[in-house]
């Protein structure tokens, strides 16, 4: 008899991971699928990422690392945030973890305790929310709304903060929605925070920082008076095409650097040896790699925005970063194609998927039900081809 945990039981499956899996069934079947649930980069590693991790491979780091990662990736990431943002972080406030996720779980048990409320503006990445259920904290969730970029707004932060208010997420440039906040924006979310009166920390996800589309990043980990109640997570698997060599970091106050050090040397360890010496070349080596990957993003944005306004039932804003498009389809409920009847996001992806053959993320995963999300993290061939099969299919529901 399965008896499993209420806290593995209380979680949701990831449904990004699960439309990928039915994209990947199909193309099993011999069907010709899109695929733009994924989010990650379509591009390859870099080659001189790559020449790194075969040096390492060549100079036996085949070892167990030190559980917050090897000095000479901590050195490198210190390096990175004061070369890139202008802030000051010492190699004992930088934990390196297997991947951007890991980081923000450390970080989450190392914070809050339960019943602790932290606030989640929606739409958030998949895992913000389950996350919080795993270390028995309670979700406040803020909507947004496409009319305001999906941008959390001071006198909302205020109303949502309570004596048992521990933690904020902020995720600039987002993922799930592209949108960022200026620094104007952010110094006023600090304002509100520092003015509190609450004991709270802002977990800073940054780790769509160079998937920028109008300048220069913007951290709110910049203004002295709220940086020791910020943690900044990041990583290398974005802005490097990385994703499956399993790095990110935090940047923490060292008391937070500690803790995370604390769980992660009982859970895992440090992670591999190959992928830190990797991207202490990412991190080290100037290189065009970045901005050719930018700027075909952006070339891609604006072919998928500039297809789905010409498509009935996407309401749409203009992303500012990262390589998604959150449009909103609830015009679209109640109407039917003759045979299926769209009732939610979900019903409509399932929709796409069956009679379009195109991959994509209802809202609901992402804590906003009226949406669906768009990766154009792929050639610019096959997001032609993907939009003019979900114009074809959305047309036909009447």
């Amino acid at each position: 008899m399965e008896n499993i945990s209420l806290r593995v039981a209380s979680l949701e499956n990831s449904q990004t991971l699960e439309m990928s899996q039915k994209s990947r069934d199909l193309q099993a079947q011999g069907i010709d699928v899109i695929n733009l649930s994924v989010g990650e980069p379509d591009f390859n590693t870099p080659d001189h990422i790559k020449e790194a991790a075969i040096k390492a491979i060549n100079n036996n780091y085949s070892h167990y690392s030190p559980v917050p990662g090897y000095p000479e990736l901590l050195k490198a990431i210190s390096g990175k945030l004061k070369r890139e943002n202008n802030l000051d972080y010492a190699t004992d406030q930088i934990v390196v973890s297997n991947g951007a996720k890991h980081s923000l779980a450390n970080v989450i048990l190392s914070l809050v305790n339960k019943d602790d409320e932290v606030i989640i503006p929606a739409p958030y990445w998949v895992s913000y929310a389950e996350l919080v259920k795993l270390a028995e904290g309670k979700n406040i969730i803020i909507q947004t709304s496409i009319e305001n970029d999906f941008k959390i707004t001071p006198d909302q932060i205020k109303q949502a903060i309570t004596p048992k208010t521990k933690a904020m997420f902020l995720c600039s440039p987002s993922n799930p929605t592209g949108s960022l906040y200026t620094k104007d924006e952010l110094k006023t979310i600090a304002e509100v925070v520092a003015n509190s009166g609450v004991d709270m920390y802002i977990l800073s996800d940054e780790i769509y920082e160079h998937i920028n589309f109008v300048g220069q990043h913007e951290s709110i980990a910049q203004f002295d008076f709220i940086r020791d109640k910020v943690i900044i997570i990041n990583g290398v698997s974005k802005g490097y095409a990385m994703t499956g060599w399993r790095i990110g970091y935090i940047a923490a106050p060292k008391w937070i650097a500690k803790a995370c050090n604390k769980i992660q040397g009982q859970l895992t360890s440090g992670p591999s040896s190959i992928s830190q010496m990797a991207s202490v070349a990412a991190l080290n080596t100037e290189s065009n790699c970045i901005k050719d990957m930018v700027d075909a993003f952006k070339r891609r944005r604006d072919l998928v925005v500039d297809l789905a306004k010409q498509i009935n039932g996407l309401k749409i804003n203009v992303p500012q970063g990262a390589f998604y498009l959150f449009p909103e389809v609830k015009s679209l409920f109640g109407k039917s194609d003759g045979t299926k009847t769209i009732n939610t996001a979900k019903e409509l992806c399932m929709y796409l998927l069956e009679k379009a053959h195109v991959a994509i993320v209802p809202g609901c995963a992402f804590g906003s039900p009226d949406y669906i999300r768009f990766s154009y993290a792929a050639s610019d061939e096959k997001l032609v081809e993907a939009m003019k099969r979900i114009k074809t299919a959305i047309e036909k529901l009447q």
